[in-house]
């Protein structure tokens, strides 16, 4: 088997082609050929399909930006506690049990969260609970692609049943028409228990004489059926109102639970449970309203939905959708809403395939955070009570995927919606208020989940700070984050919902402050080498945030936590071929956790020894340094990248190399710049871009994450990424496009000039700042905070001379 350095070679011959035409440090760019056009209706090119299947767990239904409503199809592969995918709709399944008023973008628990509320055209006679057909065996319906239609902010399907479906969101509610064969009777299905996890309760009402259905879903469980500890998270944490009117009387009604069938009954009640399979088939209840389509068959329906109650449910539905607004009416101000919100990044040139792969991304990144107040700012609290927006903020959102979203949702937020992220801030900091002061990890609408593992809303804080977001509490923020990193908290000692739902948010805080690791065998964590290396990405990112509020002392005890990875490294730690210096877990005795091997993830979250070992992006210098240099550092990069002979490994599936389809080496591409080889990360970065993200059903690799690993190609496709959290820093690559405009409010837009940009010109051969030549393959935070202009002159071969001088590397 060849050796490692046959990549190395791999990269020199590569490099021993340049040929240099002036491209040295302080060149003078030549004047842009005439710019491509930018793209000035961006909806035109999403894809909402794009990630429905390949494991990314979108869906493809009706949404606004950061929408509390989001219509979309649970489908049913013949089990009704259960889909084809975490969020209720994978490609390749092609039978639906209903349209859920709700879900969460990519979320990797299956099922993952909400899918409340199926309502499901039935085309047929109610003769039997539906409850009851456990097997989706008669109320569901098959479809095809071809009958189905997704644009952002609508989503159209016919059924093979003869009925169709057309649905368009505001923000809270939603219109539909539903079309029913003109020979057979014609019903709408309120599966109201039927969320995708289940619920602890639910209730219909149906008002004959005002054409109104009411009800409500006492639901939550996110990662509720997962093996490692989910059962932890079987509970309920909110409850969902809704409020349907339609445009025409009801010929029959009825309801059920579970096997028993109310014929013209009005009220229902009942829950599911958070149980799966056996447990829980056959359990549930809902409602049914009939029509007479013999003349007439369309039916039009409104709906409002509400996490506080039944009033602000119909609030939201008289505020945001007037009783004569159409399909095609909320339709076109969704369509409006979503361009306004995409033109914040405008490119020029580019094929018609990478702009649907970049709006779609960027699409995808701006679905979260999602709304949970109503239009008069209530919404539900951590505590379970009711409360109201704070002074100064506009709305109350939810569902952060922290682990995730850290890394990169967080960072394109900021730097494109700074509003938007102020907000957020400001509700995590609401909820932790809320909950003892504890922030969580991972919430949904109001609940703690506490999946995954780390801290990551201090790096997220630090980093919206850090970027110029200032419309939150930063100081009540900082200091609250703070103290959750320096003072244990009881729920630390708790082994509850571990290993991937503990409860500790800072688990044996004082065994960490004390040994300057998470030990192994007593860290209640879900593995102590991946909480040690979050903790100090945490803790650097609370470093930064302290400067910038003039709190030194503070500073440099959260710096100095930063540098505690170097604590889990293991010098000696070894792969068999010689290749020495890994991430290792220890115990509370100080002794490395054994066996080892890299490919292992024994102490690692969702990941092996080989990815986590980069995953230090604060202190990228002391990492290359403990592996004995940057040329080192960069061959075994080279090596994590490519196979033994030279080959790219970029797609996943192998334990020892990267992994595109989840978070904790997704940064490891942008490490060449630190190292001082920039030219590597420009090609490698674009030949994931090119063979690992696409259009289609396929076009991600993996969970979406709320955004995290669209983010990423967005960010990729503009030559950028952020170099570490709690920074505005940004790294620089090749742009995928000649030209983009980063339209950002209150001015400081950011324009990208790259002429050559195309599949044969990977390289970067010189690049200007604001006018000026740079050779620094980094920004500081003058361009995320103020704007400015990006200039590259780009190559087909590497300059294997440009940004490579040890002064000017990134720290």
């Amino acid at each position: 088997m060849p050796s490692r350095p046959s990549v190395a070679r791999a990269f020199t011959a590569r490099a021993a082609a340049l040929v240099l035409t002036g491209a040295l440090a302080g060149a003078v760019l030549p004047p842009a050929a005439q710019a491509a056009p930018l793209v000035t209706h961006p909806t035109a090119y999403v894809d909402p399909m794009i990630g429905t299947a390949n494991g990314g767990n979108t869906y493809p239904g009706a949404v606004r930006p950061y929408g509390m409503i989001a219509w979309s199809p649970t489908s049913t592969t013949g089990d009704q506690t259960s889909t084809g995918a975490a969020n209720g709709y994978e490609y390749g399944v092609t039978r639906m049990r209903g349209l859920s008023l709700t879900h969460v973008n990519g979320a990797g628990c299956n099922p993952g969260a909400a899918g409340d509320v199926p309502i499901m055209p039935f085309v047929g006679d109610v003769t039997s609970s539906p409850s009851a057909d456990s097997k989706d065996a008669v109320y569901a319906s098959g479809f095809s692609h071809a009958d189905e239609r997704a644009v952002p902010g609508r989503y159209t399907v016919g059924l093979d049943s003869g009925a169709t479906a057309d649905l368009a969101v505001s923000e809270r509610a939603g219109v539909a028409d539903f079309s029913f064969p003109a020979d057979k009777p014609a019903n709408l299905l309120f599966r109201v228990s039927n969320s995708l996890n289940g619920s602890e309760d639910a209730e219909i009402e149906i008002d004959t004489a005002h054409r109104k259905v009411t009800g409500s879903v006492l639901t939550g469980a996110f990662c509720g059926r997962r093996a490692n500890g989910g059962t932890n998270n079987r509970k309920s944490y909110y409850r969902l109102y809704f409020s349907a009117s339609f445009d025409r009387d009801f010929a029959s009604t009825g309801t059920w639970r579970d096997g028993t069938l109310a014929p013209g009954a009005t009220r229902g009640s009942g829950g599911e449970g958070y149980a799966t399979g056996a447990d829980r088939a056959g359990r549930g209840s809902g409602g049914w309203v009939g029509f007479d389509a013999s003349d007439d068959y369309d039916v039009r329906m409104r709906i409002g939905i509400s996490y506080v109650s039944q009033a602000g449910a119909e609030a939201n539905l008289r505020k945001e959708i007037a009783p004569g607004k159409s399909v095609d009416d909320v339709a076109r101000a969704g369509a409006a809403a979503w361009d306004r919100e995409l033109a914040s990044v405008r490119v020029g040139g580019g094929s018609d395939a990478q702009r649907t792969s970049f709006y779609t991304a960027l699409y995808h990144s701006l679905m979260q955070p999602n709304l949970i107040s109503d239009t008069d700012g209530r919404y539900p609290g951590m505590d379970g009570k009711p409360h109201r927006v704070t002074r100064g903020q506009k709305a109350q959102y939810s569902n952060f995927s922290g682990w995730d979203q850290y890394r990169a949702q967080i960072q394109l937020l900021a730097l494109l919606k700074p509003r938007i992220a102020g907000d957020f801030a400001q509700s995590l900091y609401n909820f932790a208020r809320q909950n003892g002061g504890v922030w969580d990890r991972w919430v949904h609408i109001n609940g703690a989940t506490h999946v995954m593992t780390g801290d990551p809303t201090a790096a997220t804080l630090a980093t919206f700070y850090a970027m110029g977001v200032r419309n939150f509490d930063y100081e009540g923020a900082f200091e609250s984050l703070a103290r959750q990193a320096t003072v244990p908290h009881p729920d630390g000692f708790s082994d509850a919902g571990c290993p991937g739902q503990c409860t500790g948010q800072r688990p044996n805080l004082a065994q960490y402050l004390e040994s300057h690791y998470a030990a192994h065998d007593v860290c209640h964590c879900w593995g102590g080498a991946a909480e040690t290396l979050e903790d100090a990405v945490a803790d650097a990112a609370l470093g930064r945030w302290a400067r910038l509020l003039g709190r030194d002392e503070e500073a440099a005890a959260f710096e100095e936590r930063g540098t505690w990875w170097r604590n889990v490294f293991n010098p000696e730690a070894g792969d068999g071929s010689g290749t020495t210096g890994y991430i290792q877990a220890r115990d509370l005795d100080g002794s490395w956790v054994t066996p080892f091997s890299p490919g292992s993830d024994r102490g690692f979250a969702q990941g092996t020894s080989a990815t986590y070992t980069w995953m230090v992006p604060q202190d990228v210098q002391g990492l290359a340094e403990a592996m004995g240099g940057r040329d080192v550092a960069a061959k075994r990069l080279d090596a994590f990248f490519h196979k033994p002979d030279g080959s790219w490994s970029v797609k996943g599936g192998d334990a020892l190399r990267y992994d595109p389809t989840n978070e904790p080496g997704i940064h490891a591409p942008w490490l060449y710049n630190a190292l001082g080889q920039p030219w590597k990360t420009q090609e490698t970065v674009r030949e994931i871009v090119a063979t690992v993200y696409g259009t289609g059903p396929r076009g991600l690799p993996g969970n979406d994450d709320l955004g995290t690993m669209s983010a990423w190609y967005v960010f990729s496709a503009l030559g950028l990424y952020p170099r570490t959290p709690g920074s505005a820093g940004l790294l620089l690559g090749a742009p995928l496009f000649p030209s983009a405009v980063l339209d950002r409010p209150k001015g400081g837009d950011i324009t990208i000039s790259a002429p050559q940009a195309d599949a044969t010109h990977p390289y970067i051969d010189a690049v200007e700042v604001n006018g000026r030549a740079s050779d620094r393959s980094w920004t500081d935070a003058r361009l995320v905070t103020g704007g400015g202009e990006l200039t590259y002159r780009l190559a087909d071969r590497p300059n294997t001379s440009w940004a490579t001088r040890p002064a000017d590397l990134p720290r």
